[in-house]
Formats: C-alpha cells, structure tokens, sequence
C-alpha cells in the first residue's frame, strides 16, 4: 500500500485536493493554507519589481533555465521579473542577492491568487551562504571578470533578435563556461551564473529588449546538467520501478535497491555511520533506524538510512513526503528513496561534518563563538522557513543536536523528518502520544499533547543553552539533578552569567552578544505565548552575530 502512494507523491501528476486528502486521513499530512507572511506588504520588499502582465496568461512560456526553476504556473515569468528587479538594485547599491529576510518579503509580495511562487526555486538566489551566493558587483569584476567579459561578448547580438540561433548559441556558450572549470557544485556554478548575469543587467538596466533577449535564450536552454558543468550532475539517472526516468525538476526520486546495496557496499560495518532514533515516546523508544555513509554511481557522496521495521512505515512515508517537497539551504536535502520487500531506504546529501551533538560533547572537537553562532542562525532559519511553508506550518517535533547536520563549508542543515507534522497555521494537533527526545519536549506538549510550532521554539532555545554552556539538557554531576533551563533561569537571577559559558570557549566570546543569546534562549523556554516566533529568534541571532564580530577583544583579553 505505501508502495503505490509514494509512487502517487511523488509523480507530477497531483491536480486534485480530494486525492491529497485520502491520503493526509491515512497518514496525518498536510492540509493547504496560505503561508503566515501573507498579509507582508508589498511596501516592504526592497525591489521594485514591476510584474509582467503575462503572469496571469495562459500562454506563459515553459522555461526553466536549464532546471534550475521549476516549468510550470509561470514561473519563468515571475522569474524573469525578479531578475531584473535584482539588477536594478545592483545597479543602485552594488547589492546583488537579497538575504534571508528581505527575499521572504519580497516573494511574499509576489504572490498572486493562483500561483504559488514558493514553488517556483527562485528562494535559492539567497545570500549569506558564501561564495558568490554573497559577492556585490565589485566581487564579480574582480573575481569573474573574465566570465562576465565573455558573456558580455557572447550575447552581444541578442538585442538584435532574441530568437537568432547563432547569437543564441554564442551566449549560452559564454553561459556554461562559467564555473565549468572549478570543483563547484552544479548549484554553486549555478549561482555564479546568475550572480554575473545580474551583474550584466546593472550595467545595461536601461536596454530591457537586449535583456529579455538574453533572458529568453538562457531560460529556454535545452541543455543536460553534465552540459552546463558543475561535479554534482554525473550521468546517472534516478529511475522508477519500472524503469522509466523521473523528470530531472522532481524532487522525489526512487532508487532501485541494487543502487543502494552497491552504494553502501552491501551495507558493510565499514561505511556504519550511526543510528537515528524516529523518535521516542515517553516511555517506548522507537525502532531504531542505521545510517550508513556511501556513493552512487555518479560520484555523489551521501547518507543512506536502512528502515527495517515494517511498523515504520507511516514515519519512511512522512520523511519522503516532507523532505521531498523541501528546498532550503539549511534542510538536509533528500535525494531519493527505496522500497524493497520489508525494508525501506532514504537517501541524503552526506553532511561529512557530522552533527551538532558530536561537535558539542565529542573530546576532541571544539566549536569557536563565532561557529555556534552561526550554526543557530543557521537551524533557526531552517525552522523559520518550515513554520512558515506555504502548504502548511510544519512542526518537526524532534530538534536536537544530534538532528542538526554539519556540511562540508560548515553549513548547518536540519534532518530527521520522521515526527514531522503539518498543519494549518495558528493551529494545532492533538497527539495521542507524547513523541519526541526527552530533555527537549515543550512541557507544555508533554501535559496537553497539543502539537505546534511553539513547541519546535521550545527545543531550539533548549539547542541554544547547550551552544551556550556546552552542557547536556540534565546535569547529573551535581549533587541535585537540575535541568539546563532551570540552571540558566537560576544564573540569571542576579548570578554571573559568564559561569554558564562553556569552558571550551576559553572566555573568547563577546559577553554583550553571550547574554543576548541567553535571553533569547530563555524566552524560546519560556510560556508558549511569551515564546517568539523563529522570524524573531532569526533576527536576534543576527544581531548577537554582528555584535560578536565588531567586538575587537574578546573577554579574555579584557580581564586582568
């Protein structure tokens, strides 16, 4: 049964709200809301984007550049639009990619009645991940000068006749050079792409045929990922059961077993890399899920989950369907699954840096101020974007160290979407279990089973003490059991807040920017309508991340 509902999920071919919601009775999914921005104000983006009357056509072209976006409801259109928005920005302040923020607002005021722009990839031209995710127009002359020369010269033409076939050829030649050359993932060379190309439409923001001529002759490219570079794309292809290759703009693909068992090496101990927990009830731990390291044929390293119980079918369903659906840079990305008789795979982007819990307790693993810092925006923007999705709020129930991925550049990803829950927002669920890790589940959860979004703010700020003080949620080398919220609350009631510091940071912190995030973490614990939202708890972390980078000497250099 599970078998022809992920096959169903997972198609293109969902037109039919009646047919979703047999299958949210079945397995406690999702139901359709708008997302809990919807009434931001157009005001409030810092584009002027200027949307094209196309947008409500039925005649809009299905482009996707390449496949970078998706090809459907127009979204080439929207697309098209928000590019140039963006180069007539650079073109004032020299800013090319908007951040987290600011692009929230700015897709939110974009939205239309029949279109969902969330749908369409535009949100992974976000800055604040490196790279040329956050170069301004001096960073491409400088860096990519030579890129941009050569696209510039390609393209030239197209202002001419945006459909010549030779001019056309020239610029997508100019077009794929770009990062062919480096190490870069297909998603890295992508947004180098489209960071010169902004660059391009600053310094001609006034020729609105050349551009839309370029556009229109990138956006239509027919080209293969192998084609456009990048050493992500390989050739291998993810088929269904029936060999049939899924379309390469789905998210969702199914592996057959043979490619997993190969992957993994027969499931050897040697590529053993843990073992994931679906969660616990309060007095029953579920079965136990092993996570094995591997590569797939095309040279891509991943993380491949073994589920063996069959009574852990609804939790396999519930990640495929969650995951797959989800493109954020702080969400670990789900590549494919497999079913094979009674057992079950999900496959991952490998994290190789392990997970939060391990650089936390580990003996020989030491995080910098800055570094936790920057992994709590980082998870904190993962919950942001998953309690405001626009199908629904998504509560995940289980936040933890040890479900806050590291990736290779340090970037932290939320994973383990086994509890995962979807609901309306503003609303909440009644669970007939308590499900969740003990130490960090909402005390409120715990007496009223009412699962929302509040309670994944609850286990953050639990997060965020134990980045602080680099203990466990139970101290058990006192002599009195105490909890790590009760110990913090204590501490701040006139105590010195600096012995909460873990001894690992050596006193290299800005206290200033400690005892914000303190405050912060002890409002997310605090009574849930007293909690903030993660948009809030985003923009604090923000701030201490400022504070702690203008701050010159650290306390350690200030004490005598």
């Amino acid at each position: 049964m599970a078998k022809h509902i992920l096959d169903f999920l997972c198609s293109n071919q969902i037109k039919h709200r009646e047919e979703l919601h047999s299958l949210i009775s079945l397995f406690v999914f999702v139901s359709t809301v708008n997302l809990v921005f919807s009434q931001t104000s157009v005001t409030d983006c810092i584009l002027n984007i200027q949307l094209s009357s196309s947008l409500n056509s039925s005649n809009c072209e299905a482009t996707n550049w390449g496949g970078f976006i998706n090809n459907s409801n127009c979204c080439s259109v929207v697309f098209d639009d928000y590019l140039y928005a963006l180069g007539r920005l650079a073109n004032q302040t020299g800013q090319i990619y908007l951040n987290f923020t600011e692009q929230n607002k700015c897709l939110n005021s974009m939205k239309s009645s029949d279109q969902n722009i969330w749908d369409c990839g535009i949100d992974k031209l976000t800055s604040g991940v490196g790279g040329c995710f956050d170069y301004v127009i001096t960073d491409v002359i400088t860096k990519l000068g030579n890129n941009m020369k050569n696209l510039g010269e390609g393209c030239k033409l197209l202002d001419l006749d945006g459909t010549l076939s030779q001019a056309c050829s020239d610029c997508l030649r100019g077009w794929k050079e770009i990062g062919a050359a480096t190490e870069s993932t297909k998603l890295e060379a992508d947004i180098c792409r489209f960071t010169i190309l902004v660059t391009l439409t600053s310094k001609r923001i006034d020729d609105e045929r050349w551009v839309h001529a370029v556009y229109n002759c990138l956006g239509g490219q027919d080209l293969s990922k192998d084609e456009l570079g990048g050493k992500a794309s390989g050739g291998f292809k993810f088929r269904t059961a029936s060999n049939d290759t899924i379309s390469e703009e789905s998210t969702c693909h199914k592996l057959p077993a043979k490619e997993v068992y190969s992957a993994t090496n027969n499931l050897s101990t040697s590529n053993y890399i843990g073992q994931g927990i679906a969660g616990e009830n309060l007095a029953v731990l579920s079965v136990s899920r092993k996570v094995y390291k591997g590569m797939l044929s095309n040279g891509q390293h991943v993380a491949v989950k073994h589920i063996i119980n069959d009574g852990q079918v609804e939790t396999f369903v519930r990640e495929v369907t969650s995951l797959s659906h989800f493109r954020h840079p702080n969400l670990v990305r789900l590549l494919g699954y497999c079913e094979n008789e009674d057992e079950y795979f999900l496959v991952y982007e490998l994290c190789h840096n392990g997970n939060l819990s391990e650089w936390m307790f580990g003996k020989f693993k030491v995080l910098s101020w800055i570094q936790r810092v920057v992994i709590a925006i980082d998870g904190a923007k993962g919950l942001w974007f998953l309690h405001t999705y626009p199908e629904g709020c998504i509560v995940h129930r289980d936040i933890k160290p040890a479900n806050i991925l590291i990736d290779a550049n340090f970037q932290a990803k939320l994973s383990d979407f086994g509890l995962s829950k979807v609901m309306e927002v503003d609303q909440s669920h009644v669970s007939s279990e308590v499900r969740g890790t003990f130490g960090y589940v909402d005390p409120e959860y715990r007496r009223n089973h009412h699962v929302n979004a509040s309670g994944d703010v609850y286990s953050f700020g639990i997060v965020l003490l134990q980045l602080l003080s680099g203990q466990r949620v139970i101290n058990l080398n006192s002599n009195r059991t105490m909890s790590l919220n009760k110990t913090a609350r204590i501490l701040t009631r006139g105590g010195d807040i600096t012995e909460f510091a873990d001894p690992k940071l050596n006193g290299e912190y800005s206290v200033e920017a400690f005892e914000l995030i303190l405050k912060l973490a002890l409002s997310c614990t605090g009574l849930k309508q007293q909690r903030p939202s993660m948009e809030q708890v985003v923009s604090r972390l923000d701030k201490a991340l400022e504070i702690s980078k203008q701050v010159k000497s650290f306390t350690s250099r200030s004490t005598t």
